[in-house]
Formats: structure tokens, C-alpha cells, sequence
């Protein structure tokens, strides 16, 4: 069977040709080689260095097509979308027509028109895999109108969560992101992991206030000096434009910061490794970050906003803790209580939650796809 993938996922090309794209998409790309004997996917090339968090695919059975570069802020920008519909929508035409199966990835600047397309004009099976949040209430135009178009076509949708007013279509599908590999290794780790005072907690995504890192800096600063001194070190793994500024505001906070920038992923979990706490107090549009899942899978005990499906797993007490108020205050109280954890509390929501953790790998998330997409 051959699958063709269409999405706007940043790929590079190296100096050596290889081409690599986003860590993440390429993982879950590499792992679908298990379902489908070949993989097409329609992507975008950007200029420049990659950066760390970029890889290259792991299988000869797939194949990168590159489609117009489009997408970013501004009007030029946006007009570039549609500018550069037509050559997209030949090239999909072309590839799709000759798959067993489609994917597109959403939400997504080019998925206002292709989303019609394929519905209207492409006959091959496919779905949809909206990666974004299902329900949020005040969505950008554009992805408030392809959620809107996904629900009234007849395809399937994959989404983040489960919703009392979800259409029979629309199937919940955890992001995999976990080996079985990365199981037996977090696994490993647990057998030493204790929580032992000076505490250090991490954050990995990008650096910029709708992500909650200033959220972090303050709640941290804020901590009365007895508090403080029960952390180590906060990693903070990514990198963004506001980088700078947070750097000056961490550097008051009289607790260790250490910016790491963009790091590959057995980087980012040596990170997860001597952590005990992974801190995202976002208000972005958020489905269920994949990084929640790797963390946790590593004794890391998430401290997360209730923002789309992130409340369905992570439960205060539980698997976490869920800041229901999103201020500082909350966030410093959240931080202090887990600290203060016992060492049987923090075993007790470490071991609870990696039943959560199990739901994202790629054995459960491409065994989905056998009984879903392929039935």
C-alpha cells in the first residue's frame, strides 16, 4: 500500500544532500513504514541551517516531494498561500490520484483550499489528522473554518481528546512519539529515580509567552527563598525570539536557569533523565504536546494548563498537577507542592502515569490506524 502525506512540516536540505525535517513529523513518518510498504510526503524545503531537532528519514520506502514554501504573519505572506495554490493542488492531484491512501496534516495555511479538494474532487480513501485544539473557542479564521469543513465531510478525522459532541467521523488518536525502546529505558531509569531535594524541573517547546515561559520565570521568582533553595536547576530546551529578554528576567529570578537552545532528542532526554518535574503552563493552541508524553515516560511529573485534551490525562493528584487558574500564585503553589512531594506520592503519580504514556507510541498509534483508517 502507498501513502501520500501532505503537510506544511519544515524540512532542509544539508550540504551533504540529505534531506531532514521536523524531529517529530519524520519520527511518526519513519514508523508508518510498518503499515504502508511506501510513503510519499509533500512537504516544504526551507533555505538555511536545520536545526538540531530536524532528522532525516530512516527508510528507503520514503520519498520527500517538496511543494511551495508558504506560510508565516503578514498579508504578503498570506497572499503567497493562495498565490501558490495552484502548483500545491497539481502536485496532490498527481501524487494522491496515484496512492491507495491519504493523509493531510492540519491545521494548516495551504489546508483552507486543499481540504475542499480532496473532498470534493479526490476519490482515493484518506483522513484528515487535525493536530490542533478540537475545541477551541477562539480559533484563528482559517483553522476555525477547515475544524468546521472537517466535521461536515464524511471522511475520518483524527483528533487530540474525546468530546461529548464529537462527530461519528471524527476518531480520538493519541500523537505517538515513544519506542518501545524508550519505554524500556524510561523504565530503566525508574528503578533509581528518587525525589531528592535540590529538585530540577524542564520545559521543552518554543521559548515565547503564549507558551508559558515568562508563566515559569515569575512563578519561580516569585517562590519565597526556603523554596528556592529546594531547586536545582529549570532547563529550559528550545529556542524563540523572546529568547533574550527571558534570559535577563531568569537571570533575577535567584534560581539556576540553564537555555539550552534546540537540542536532538537523546539530548532532550538526558534532559528528561535528572528532572522530576516538566512545567507548561501554556495558553496556546495546544492538542496534546508530545513532549508532556516523553517526559512523563521519564519520572517527569507534568504541572500543565487545562488546555484542550491535556485535562483528560494529566489529573491533579493523579498523573500531575492542572493549574485551573492560569496566574503566577497558582503556578508557585503547584511548583512548591511538588517539591514538598513524599517520595511514595512521587513514585505513586509517576507509576500511574505511565498508563497514560503507553497510549503514545507508535506500536499503539500505527495498530489504530490497522483497525481504523485501514478497516
Amino acid at each position: 500500500m502507498k501513502l501520500v502525506i501532505i503537510s506544511h512540516t519544515e524540512h532542509y536540505q544539508k550540504s551533504d544532500g540529505t534531506i531532514v525535517g521536523w524531529g517529530p513529523t519524520v519520527t511518526e513518518i519513519n514508523h508508518l513504514t510498518g503499515v504502508f510498504e511506501e510513503v510519499v510526503h509533500l512537504g516544504m524545503l526551507y533555505p538555511g541551517e536545520p536545526p538540531a531537532s530536524a532528522l532525516p528519514y530512516s527508510s528507503s520506502k520514503i520519498r520527500f516531494v517538496n511543494i511551495p514554501t508558504v506560510g508565516g504573519a503578514g498579508l504578503r505572506n498570506k497572499l503567497k498561500i493562495i498565490t501558490s495554490a495552484p502548483k500545491t493542488i497539481q502536485l496532490v492531484w498527481h501524487f494522491v490520484n496515484a496512492s491507495d491512501y491519504f493523509q493531510l496534516r492540519t491545521p494548516t495555511g495551504i489546508g483552507v483550499y486543499l481540504i475542499p479538494c480532496l473532498t470534493w474532487f479526490i476519490k482515493t480513501p484518506g483522513w484528515f489528522k487535525y493536530a490542533g485544539n478540537w475545541q477551541q473557542s477562539s480559533a484563528p479564521l482559517g483553522y476555525a473554518f477547515q475544524r468546521w469543513f472537517l466535521k461536515r465531510q464524511s471522511r475520518t478525522v483524527t483528533i487530540n481528546g474525546s468530546w461529548d459532541d464529537q462527530p461519528q467521523h471524527c476518531e480520538t488518536f493519541e500523537n505517538p512519539c515513544l519506542t518501545k525502546a524508550d519505554l524500556d529505558l524510561g523504565k530503566a531509569i525508574m528503578t533509581e529515580k528518587r525525589l531528592v531535594q535540590p529538585i530540577n524541573l524542564c520545559y521543552v517547546g518554543r521559548l515565547e509567552t503564549p507558551k508559558g515561559v515568562r508563566r515559569i520565570i515569575e512563578a519561580v521568582t516569585a517562590l519565597q527563598l526556603e523554596e528556592k533553595a529546594k531547586l536545582g536547576t529549570i532547563h529550559l530546551v528550545g529556542d524563540g525570539v523572546e529568547r533574550q529578554d527571558f534570559e535577563s528576567l531568569a537571570a533575577l529570578s535567584g534560581v539556576h536557569f540553564k537555555f539550552h537552545g534546540f537540542l536532538a532528542r537523546p539530548s532532550v532526554f538526558e534532559i528528561y533523565k535528572k528532572c522530576h518535574g516538566f512545567l507548561m503552563p501554556t495558553t496556546a493552541s495546544e492538542g496534546f504536546p508530545k513532549v508532556l508524553a516523553e517526559a512523563m515516560n521519564f519520572g517527569c511529573i507534568p504541572i500543565v494548563s487545562n488546555i484542550s485534551s491535556i485535562g483528560q490525562y494529566i489529573k491533579t493528584n493523579e498523573t500531575g498537577f492542572v493549574l485551573l487558574d492560569m496566574n503566577t500564585d497558582t503556578l508557585s503553589t503547584c511548583i512548591i507542592n511538588l517539591v514538598n512531594l513524599s517520595k511514595p506520592d512521587y513514585l505513586r503519580l509517576v507509576s500511574n502515569g505511565q498508563e497514560v504514556v503507553k497510549r503514545f507510541t507508535f506500536t499503539y498509534y500505527n495498530d489504530h490506524i490497522e483497525q481504523v483508517i485501514l478497516n
